[in-house]
C-alpha cells in the first residue's frame, strides 16, 4: 500500500472496513463506523465555526471514543485539534482555550465544572455525553469522508496544537501538520511491524503528543484497532490488555514504575502484549518489566516539537536510545558555549565515568522539521538559535555515535560548580531494591548553587533504612562525589503530572520541609532525620549568606 501524505487519507482508508477498530469499555466500533462518525463530526464542525475564524477545535475529554473521532473529523475537515489538559484550572485553563483560538470546545459532563465562571468569549461548548449532543449530530449521520472540508487537507495543513509542559511560564502550543503526523505514524508501522491484527492500548492521555503521535497515529497508519482507557490505571492495566487483546502500548514518565509496583501474580505473563514504546522508563526498570511481564520496552526519542529524532537500530547497546536519523545532524554540546562534548567513557560494567565532561544538550545542526509554536515568536526564537534546533534535553554520546538520554536541561543541578543531570542520579538510585520510584531535583545551597535532594517512594512493605541506603550508595562505583543526595525525602507515592511525569516543580516548591520524613546526610556520610533543630541551623546559614529568600522551609508545612 502506498504511503499517505495526510492523516485525512488514512482516515478515508477506514471506509468500508468492518473489522473492529475502536474499543472502549463495552463499546466496539468498526473502522468503517469510525470513518462515518468522523465525517459526521467534520460536517457539524463546518456548520459551527464562524466564517473567518481559525479552523481550530478544542478537545477537553478523557480518553473516550469521542477523542479519536474528533481527531479523525479534524483531519477530514482540514482543521486542527487543540488538546486541552483537564488538570489545568481557572484562568490558566481559559488561556489555553483562547490562546489556540478555539471557537468550538468538545467536552463531557465530568469536566463541565472546570468551565464554571471562565471567560470564553465566542466559544461554543458541546457536551458529548448528553441527549442534546446526539440530537445535534444526528442530521449529519449520512456524511461521508471528503464531503465537508474547511481547508483542503494537505501535508502542510495544521492538524495538532498540543501544549508542551514546562517548568516556567505558560505552556506553549506546538504545531504538528497532517504530513508530519502521517509520516510519524507510518514510520512506526515499519519500525515495529504493526499490522491489521494488532490492537493499540491507549492509556496515556490523548491531549498529550505521546498518545496521539506514538499510539493513535501508527494504529491508524497500520490498520490496527485502538483500545482506550479513560485514565491510566496501574491496577487495571493487565485486565484491560487481556480484555481488548492489546499488543502494543506507549508510556511516559513514571507509568512503568507504577506497573512494577503492583503486586506480582503468577499469571503476569499471560497476555497478548508484545511491545511497549515510550520514554523515561530507565534501563533498570525496563529490565524488570521484561523479566516480570515478558514484554520488551523500547525507549525512543523524538522531541515533542519534531525538531530532532533518534532511531533505534538492531545493534543499539543496552541503555542507549539509538543514533541520529538520516535527516538529522545531531550533536551533544555545552549549552553555554555550543562546543561539542567529549565521547562517553564507560567501565567494564557499562557505567558512565566522565558524566561531567560528556553530558550536554542535544542539538540538531541540520534542517529541522520543527513547525513552530502557535502565536509565540519568542519561544520559536529560543528553540532555534544560530541555525540550530536546541532540544532542551541532555544526552551523552559513546565513541560509536550511539546516544544516551540524561534528562532535561531544566533538571540540571549545579553542585560545587559541577553540572549534574538529575536523570543520571535517578538511574543509579533506581538500582536500590527498596525503591519503587525515584525523583532527583535541586534544592538551593546556603552559599551558592544547588544541593541534591532525592524523593523516594518505597516498595510495599519496605521501610527506609538510612544505614543500608548509605551503604548502597558507597557501593555504586559510578556515583560521583557530588551526586550522593544531601537530602532524602520519603513519599507515600511520587507526585506526577497529568502525563505521568514526575511533578518536579511541585517538589522543588516544597523545598526542605513538606511534612513527610526527610533525612540529611551528615559530613560522615550517614543519614539522620532532618528535624526542627537542623532546619533552624540551615536557615541561619542562608541568612548569613544573604540567600534567605531561597529557603522555602515553610512552603509545605501544615
Amino acid at each position: 500500500m502506498r504511503s499517505a501524505g495526510t492523516v485525512a487519507e488514512l482516515v478515508q482508508r477506514q471506509w468500508g472496513d468492518h473489522r473492529p477498530g475502536l474499543r472502549h469499555e463495552d463499546i466496539v466500533l468498526s473502522h468503517h463506523q469510525v470513518a462515518s462518525g468522523a465525517a459526521a463530526r467534520a460536517a457539524l464542525l463546518a456548520d459551527l465555526l464562524p466564517a473567518g475564524s481559525e479552523p481550530h477545535v478544542g478537545v477537553l475529554l478523557d480518553n473516550t471514543p469521542e477523542f479519536p473521532l474528533w481527531l479523525s473529523a479534524a483531519a477530514l475537515a482540514g482543521a486542527a485539534v487543540a488538546g486541552i489538559n483537564p488538570t489545568r484550572r481557572g484562568a490558566e485553563l481559559a488561556r489555553d482555550i483562547t490562546h489556540t483560538e478555539c471557537r468550538v470546545l468538545i467536552t463531557e459532563r465530568t469536566h463541565l465544572p472546570l468551565l464554571d465562571g471562565l471567560e470564553l468569549p465566542g466559544v461554543r461548548v458541546l457536551v458529548t455525553d448528553t441527549e442534546a449532543y446526539a440530537a445535534r449530530l444526528a442530521p449529519y449521520a449520512g456524511a461521508q469522508p471528503g464531503d465537508t472540508v474547511l481547508t483542503r487537507p494537505g501535508p502542510g495543513t495544521r492538524m495538532l496544537l498540543y501544549f508542551t509542559s514546562g517548568s516556567t511560564g505558560a505552556p506553549k502550543a506546538a504545531v504538528c501538520t497532517q504530513g508530519r503526523l502521517a509520516a510519524a505514524g507510518q514510520s512506526l508501522v515499519g519500525h515495529f511491524g504493526i499490522g491489521r491484527e494488532d490492537v493499540h492500548y491507549i492509556c496515556m492521555p490523548m491531549f498529550h503528543g505521546n498518545a496521539v503521535i506514538a499510539d493513535w497515529a501508527p494504529a491508524l497508519a497500520g490498520g490496527a484497532a485502538v483500545a482506550l482507557r479513560r485514565r491510566f490505571s496501574a491496577s487495571g492495566f493487565l485486565a484491560d490488555v487481556r480484555a481488548h487483546g492489546a499488543t502494543y502500548f506507549t508510556y511516559v514518565g513514571r507509568a512503568v514504575q507504577y506497573l512494577l509496583a503492583t503486586p506480582e501474580r503468577p499469571d503476569d505473563r499471560e497476555h497478548p502484549l508484545r511491545i511497549g514504546f515510550g520514554t523515561e522508563a530507565g534501563a533498570v526498570d525496563a529490565a524488570r518489566f521484561r523479566e516480570r511481564f515478558g514484554v520488551r520496552l523500547v525507549e525512543g526519542y523524538g522531541s515533542s516539537e519534531g525538531g530532532a529524532a533518534i532511531q533505534r537500530t538492531p545493534d543499539t547497546p543496552q541503555g542507549a536510545i539509538g543514533r541520529a536519523s538520516d535527516r538529522d545532524d545531531l550533536a551533544v554540546v555545552d549549552p553555554e558555549t555550543g562546543r561539542e562534548r567529549v565521547a562517553a567513557v564507560f567501565d567494564e560494567d557499562g557505567k558512565l565515568l566522565n558524566g561531567a565532561a560528556a553530558i550536554g544538550e542535544l542539538v540538531n545542526r541540520g534542517r529541522t522539521p520543527f513547525e513552530g509554536y502557535w502565536r509565540n515568536e519568542e519561544a520559536d526564537a529560543a528553540r532555534v538559535r544560530g541555525g540550530w534546533y536546541w532540544t532542551g534535553d541532555l544526552f551523552f554520546r559513546d565513541p560509536d555515535g550511539f546516544l544516551y538520554f540524561a534528562g532535561r536541561t531544566e533538571d540540571r543541578l549545579r553542585v560545587d560548580s559541577e553540572n549534574l543531570a538529575a536523570a543520571m542520579i535517578e538511574n543509579i538510585l533506581a538500582r536500590w531494591a527498596d525503591a519503587a520510584a525515584v525523583a532527583v531535583y535541586a534544592v538551593p545551597d546556603p552559599v551558592a548553587g544547588d544541593q541534591v535532594m532525592a524523593a523516594l517512594a518505597l516498595r510495599d512493605g519496605a521501610r527506609f533504612d538510612p544505614a543500608a541506603f548509605a551503604a548502597f550508595l558507597r557501593d555504586q562505583t559510578d556515583l560521583g562525589t557530588k551526586m550522593a543526595p544531601r537530602f532524602v525525602r520519603i513519599v507515600h507515592s511520587m507526585p506526577v503530572t497529568a502525563t505521568n511525569k514526575v511533578h518536579r516543580v511541585g517538589l522543588r516548591r516544597e523545598g526542605f520541609w513538606s511534612g513527610s520524613a526527610v533525612w540529611w546526610r551528615d559530613p560522615e556520610g550517614a543519614y539522620v532525620l532532618f528535624g526542627e533543630e537542623r532546619l533552624a541551623s540551615l536557615a541561619g546559614e542562608f541568612e548569613a549568606h544573604g540567600r534567605t529568600e531561597l529557603l522555602s522551609s515553610d512552603a509545605g508545612r501544615a
